[in-house]
């Protein structure tokens, strides 16, 4: 064996007998620190290991398994948690700037009062997660599972949510102003008092969800289907537009895109999430630098 492969292989072991102590140990501080400087944890174990305030920057924990994880006040940094399963993972106040969970699995985690910007949630599955008054703007949720998931009173504008499915979920007081919300299935969510000024929402569904008081100003609903929603009223749709394969309730009508409509212009303060965007970057390409080796003395003078 060469001495990378045995490197690897004390490495593995090594990973290996700190993942394998099930709770709260002197061991977690150990994982805590290591995490903090950036490094390699691919589908190991830390299920219900105690890792608040750890800070994860440019860290990869690819299929990692944290189910019940403590892991609040923690920060992610440009870090790859794609495929972890993080069920009832508990991540209320983390951070989360470039972070990467495509394929991650949330099932009744909590993450409530998180602040994100531009995380990858793509295809994840957060099932009955609590993302209350959190702050994820620009997040990228394409194709993820939202059922019965609770955004109430959180800030997703300028979010991606096409093709999510997000029956059952509470969006109560939720801002989901310049969203994509193409193909969605908002089935018997509740959606009251929302925000969706600017969202385009092509081809979305609302089965039975609740829609009073929520804001379609200057919204785009060709091809969605509101016909079995509940609490929508004529002065919700008079500043959105429609097509005519745009499906209301009996009674109510929505102007045409294509016709006269008045143009509202959504501010979204992206500038500030790309300055944190590159400090996380640059914080991670500090925790993965290699430091110099001393310059050898000068020789003595004769």
């Amino acid at each position: 064996m060469s001495r990378m492969g045995v490197s690897l292989a004390v490495l593995t072991l090594a990973l290996t007998a700190l993942a394998g102590q099930a709770q709260a140990s002197p061991g977690d501080k150990d994982v805590a620190r290591m995490v903090s400087f950036g490094g390699m944890c691919v589908s190991c174990e830390l299920s219900g290991r105690k890792l608040t305030g750890a800070k994860f920057a440019g860290a990869n924990f690819d299929r990692a398994v944290l189910i019940g994880a403590d892991l609040r006040g923690a920060a992610f940094y440009g870090s790859n948690f794609s495929g972890a399963d993080l069920t009832r993972a508990d991540m209320r106040g983390a951070e989360m700037r470039g972070a990467n969970f495509a394929g991650a699995n949330f099932t009744d985690a909590r993450l409530s009062g998180v602040e994100s910007s531009g995380a990858n949630l793509t295809n994840a599955n957060l099932t009955r997660a609590d993302f209350s008054s959190s702050e994820l703007h620009g997040a990228n949720m394409v194709g993820a599972n939202l059922s019965k998931a609770n955004f109430s009173s959180a800030e997703l504008t300028g979010s991606n949510l096409i093709s999510v499915n997000a029956r059952g979920a509470d969006f109560q007081n939720a801002e989901l102003n310049a969203a994509n919300l193409t193909g969605a299935r908002f089935d018997q969510a509740n959606l009251r008092n929302v925000e969706l000024t600017g969202a385009t929402l092509r081809g979305a569904i609302f089965h039975g969800a609740d829609l009073r008081g929520a804001d379609f100003s200057g919204a785009v609903l060709g091809g969605a289907d509101l016909s079995g929603a509940r609490g929508l009223d004529q002065d919700q749709l008079d500043e959105a537009c429609g097509d005519g394969s745009t499906r209301l309730p009996r009674g109510l009508s929505v102007r045409s895109c294509h016709g006269d409509r008045r143009h509202i212009r959504v501010v979204v303060d992206f500038e500030h999430a790309k300055a944190q965007a590159a400090a996380a970057r640059a914080a991670a390409a500090a925790a993965r630098a290699v430091p110099k080796p001393p310059a050898p003395p000068k020789p003595p003078k004769y």
